[in-house]
Parts: C-alpha cells; structure tokens; sequence
C-alpha cells in the first residue's frame, strides 16, 4: 500500500515538474517573440531627444540656442530615401538654431552618396548646417557632394558663429580609424574664455582631446549599440582610457559630450533598446 501510495506521489510530481518546464518554456518562447518584435520595430522609430548643455562659457546671446544633431544614417544598406526624407523634415520641425551632422551617410558604397546627401541639402537653420565624415563614408567622393550643397563641411576646419556680437567656436576633425585628426584648426583662433563646440564621428576621441580647450563634443557612430542589452553592447568598442561613450551626455574634466543613437542601422536591420533619434542639445549660459 505504502509502494503504491510512493508511485503515485512519485508519478504526480513529475507531471508537475513537467508542467513547470512547460511554462517556463512558454514563458521564454514568449519573451524571445517580443525581443524580436521590439528588434523588427525599433528601427522603423525615430525620438526626439533633448539634452541641455550648462555652461558660464556660453554667450548670453546663445543662451537658449538649439543644436540639432543627427547622425549614421547609413542610406542604401538598410534606409532608404523615405525614411532620410522623413528625418529630415521631423529635424526641420524642431526648428534649430544650427544642424550637425555627425556622418556615415552611407556604407562604403559611393553609389548612394550623392542621393543622400541632395535629401539632407533640404535641412534648413538659420545658422548653417554643418558636416563630418564618419569610418563608413569614402572621403573625397563625400566632401564633393557635400561642396555641391548649403552644408558645410567642418572636417578639420573651423569657423565662428556670430549672433548679435557674441559668438562661439564651431570645428570638426576627420574620423578617428579611418582620417586624420588636427583640433588645433578649430582651438588655436579660441581662448579659454570661448565657448568651444567640436564635432567628430566616433566619441572614443573624447578622451585624446585638450579638455581644456574644448567645451563640448558633438559624436554618432555607436547607434547607442544598436543591440543594447540594458547597458551592455558588445558592438562597441571602449576608448583608450576604456570607457564606453554609449549614448547620451557624459562629462569628463569640464568637458562635455554627447553621443546620439543615429537614424540607421548597419550589419543587421535590427535595434533593441537604442531607439533612433534625433538629439536637440540646447545651449543654457550659466551667466543669465
């Protein structure tokens, strides 16, 4: 009577650890469907993200001053000219003071530049649009279609913005794997007392920079991961101090940089928790 009381005890908590793993089985097949859902979704979004930069450097005729920056659309692999038109007209809606664009229009293909490039010559701020190249962009076939534009390359150059009599410091420098780097283009006609803006594609260069001389960074290139696993990306490489410059606003011996998602995807057509967008830095002077 005991055995056959232990057989039946025995047989009815298999049954339930089979109907446990059946859940959890259940359980994992659903998670996994909206991983790839979120994955198939994500990169047909686009955020408006806006990160507000402080600073007792920073004019007060500047003050409140919007920089849009928009970055690795990489058009041809997986984004097509819909999908460029669109942020572009979702960037000019945010009305910007002044537009940056932080490269890798494109994947290597020199084919798909120019159709790229003629979408963004529709980008409009009263104070200029202005470019660098990324790692994925060949360099001379890019620069000619930029020159053929409104849209001014900063590609290790550097220019003055004036509002009213005051004025910042706006430069950029070649890509950090793939170009040559030289700020003191952009830094040398600046002081310490300026308000200095440098623009380059990979943020990994933000710990090479003088801090001293440059107040904040403007980069792309990481797509926030593109696969983003709560802070992890195994997409991304560290910096040479061994930081990971992801996304968002970092700061760094007075100096600050922000990092956007970008617009595109490349490798896989897939995002997971790295929405794309478009980032709107606005200028605060600490002096008002």
């Amino acid at each position: 009577m005991h055995k056959k009381k232990l057989i039946i005890i025995t047989i009815q908590s298999v049954r339930g650890i089979e109907l446990i793993i059946k859940k959890i089985i259940a359980i994992l097949l659903l998670l996994l469907c909206i991983f790839f859902a979120i994955m198939i979704i994500e990169p047909e979004m686009l955020e408006v993200n806006e990160i507000t930069v402080q600073s007792s450097q920073i004019p007060e005729e500047f003050n409140g001053t919007r920089i849009a920056l928009i970055a690795d659309f990489h058009y041809g692999e997986y984004v097509n000219e819909d999908r460029v038109r669109y942020v572009v007209s979702k960037t000019n809606e945010q009305n910007p003071d002044i537009i940056i664009l932080g490269g890798d229009y494109v994947t290597d293909n020199k084919e798909n530049i120019l159709p790229c490039i003629n979408i963004l010559s529709d980008l409009k701020a009263p104070y200029g649009v202005y470019a660098v190249l990324g790692n994925n962009d060949p360099k001379d076939a890019t620069e000619e279609s930029i020159n053929q534009t409104h849209i001014k390359s900063i590609r290790n150059q550097g220019l003055w913005i004036e509002k009213n009599g005051e004025k910042i410091r706006l430069g950029g420098v070649g890509d950090l794997s793939t170009d040559y780097q030289y700020p003191r283009i952009t830094t040398n006609p600046a002081t310490t007392d300026d308000f200095v803006i440098m623009v380059y594609h990979n943020p990994n260069y933000f710990p090479l920079l003088n801090h001293n001389l440059t107040d904040l960074s403007l980069s792309g290139h990481t797509h926030g991961g593109q696969i983003n696993f709560f802070g992890y990306a195994p997409r991304v490489q560290p910096a040479s101090n061994g930081k990971q410059y992801l996304s968002g606003l970092y700061e760094e011996d007075g100096s600050q940089l922000i990092v956007t998602n970008g617009v595109g995807q490349t490798k896989l057509p897939f995002r997971f928790m790295a929405v794309p967008q478009i980032t709107i830095v606005k200028l605060e002077s600490m002096s008002t």
